[in-house]
């Protein structure tokens, strides 16, 4: 297996976890606090433009918009020009957790990189972008499968079948 395909599958899922433990503290799970980011930004968004800006699916925000309605972080209301739009709103509740989540990322971000140099940090933060910009070119290509018995029918390269 390739080392580095390795090395960042282990690390994302002990990111993940420890961002998960720091968000839990405020009732929230990884993902939520970007969709309350966005909102952060700029309150009012469809799922949608939340869904574009952050690079996941519509379903996916409009399933974790229900979540964060249901502990009383955000609201459903429809578009003024067009009811058949839903935006979300921010509750006060949802405003009042923006200072706790930021400084939470950034607790555990500081933890994360406190062993590197602030060139390493430079670093890792270039080559992330550009192994996060190639990712999005390769998901976004179409597979090219062959069935099994279009494989199994392919001569083998010295002729024989």
């Amino acid at each position: 297996m390739p080392e580095l395909l390795d090395l960042y599958g282990a690390t994302s899922k002990v990111v993940r976890a420890a961002t998960d433990l720091a968000l839990g503290r405020h009732g929230l799970h990884v993902g939520q606090d970007h969709l309350l980011a966005q909102l952060w930004r700029q309150d009012g968004r469809t799922p949608g433009e939340i869904a574009t800006a952050v690079g996941v699916s519509t379903p996916a925000v409009t399933n974790t918009a229900t979540v964060l309605a249901k502990a009383g972080f955000l609201v459903r209301r429809p578009d003024e020009q067009d009811n058949r739009r839903v935006r979300l709103w921010l509750t006060e509740a949802g405003r009042a957790l923006r200072p706790a989540v930021e400084r939470e990322r950034q607790t555990l971000e500081d933890a994360l990189v406190e062993r590197l140099t602030d060139a390493e940090r430079r670093n890792l933060v270039s080559g992330l972008t550009k192994i996060n910009r190639a990712a999005t070119e390769l998901s976004a290509k179409k597979p090219q499968r062959q069935d099994a018995t279009q494989q199994s029918s392919r001569q083998h390269p010295s002729g024989r079948r």
